[in-house]
């Protein structure tokens, strides 16, 4: 299929990282505009073209890139802005739904409380969304290896039902397994958050397992669920017992091809095991993480299952209709945006 041909198919995101999307003019502009001296290019191309961590090779090289990122998204005008031009960007590429994700503690060093952050983004997301049409929610983030999990669940929770729907585990997996953030993970989910955890990104599947076991209804990448398979001839013909369970549980995978390649979870886009995993009915779907740092967009994450994996259209609708199943927004919208997946893909079935 043609790149044309691809960006114009109807796209659901489900792990998307606000920090992660920025534009290089637009990082240049907040690094002028409050002064950050940090940036280590001052051209948008060569700043794309540093910030492109696909060859970092690690997680934790791929996640020292946010710190830039980060430190110019500490007011709720550059929030906003982030925000507003995400929303922009991924309608641009055909995304009709997105849940994009943040972690309110990250942007505190200017003297914003957890709720102003949250309320910023949710200003921009907002424009962003009156602009374009397309559907947005909000998935809040704690830090692995932080220990304020709950009171950025306290914090977010006023949001719920206001564009806020989820709450997510982000950060370093070694050594910070969810289950030492039971307390939060347990508040968020009484107090009407959907929860998804990363797992399985670096670690393998003992993460996945502790996702699960703390009540995580998506994993966020997931990609190490291969290590539980045994694969013959490239394709998976057992599933162990975590990997079982990620089926029976219909815990969608939020995979992010591009990403995994950048952290070094697999040698080549050939390797990647998203088409064995789609192919043996795990519940794939397709993401970018971020799209700054991978370099990336829904439309290229398409062309590489396309290309390296021999997705046709009925396997990108497939996975495409399996994220509106997955996602944390009601029922209306969820209809609606089925409608608008089938309205794309029917004319070319």
């Amino acid at each position: 299929m043609h790149r044309d041909d691809l960006r114009v198919l109807p796209k659901v995101l489900l792990h998307e990282h606000l920090d992660g999307g920025l534009r290089p003019g637009t990082l240049l502009e907040l690094a002028d505009a409050c002064r950050y001296p940090g940036l280590p290019r001052d051209e948008p191309e060569s700043l794309a073209t540093w910030f492109d961590q696909r060859g970092s090779g690690s997680l934790v090289r791929y996640l020292e890139a946010f710190a830039h990122t980060v430190a110019v998204m500490q007011t709720p005008d550059a929030l906003a802005r982030v925000a507003r031009e995400e929303v922009e960007d991924l309608a641009a590429d055909g995304v009709v739904y997105a849940e994009v994700r943040f972690a309110p503690s990250l942007h505190l060093q200017d003297g914003l409380s957890r709720s102003e952050v949250i309320a910023a983004v949710l200003e921009g997301t907002g424009e962003g969304v009156a602009a374009t049409g397309i559907e947005v929610r909000i998935i809040v983030d704690a830090m692995r290896h932080d220990t304020d999990a709950e009171e950025v669940v306290a914090a977010a929770a006023p949001f719920l039902g206001r564009g806020v729907v989820g709450f997510d585990l982000a950060g370093p997996e070694a050594g910070f397994p969810a289950r030492e953030h039971r307390r939060a993970i347990d508040a968020a989910r009484d107090a009407g958050f959907r929860l998804t955890i990363h797992a399985g990104e670096a670690d393998g599947p003992s993460s996945i397992a502790d996702a699960l076991d703390c009540g995580a209804e998506r994993i966020g990448h997931g990609v190490r669920i291969i290590d539980d398979c045994r694969v013959r001839d490239g394709e998976v013909v057992e599933a162990g017992p975590v990997a079982a369970r990620v089926v029976l549980q219909d815990a969608a995978l939020e995979i992010c091809p591009t990403s995994n390649l950048g952290t070094g979870a697999f040698p080549s886009a050939s390797a990647h095991p998203i088409g064995m995993l789609h192919r043996a009915g795990f519940p794939v779907t397709i993401n970018t993480d971020n799209r700054l740092m991978s370099r990336t967009s829904m439309t290229d994450e398409f062309g590489l299952v396309v290309g390296h994996h021999a997705f046709e259209l009925g396997d990108l609708r497939a996975v495409t209709l399996r994220a509106v199943d997955a996602a944390f927004c009601d029922d209306a919208t969820r209809s609606a945006v089925r409608r608008r997946v089938e309205a794309g893909y029917d004319p070319l079935s």
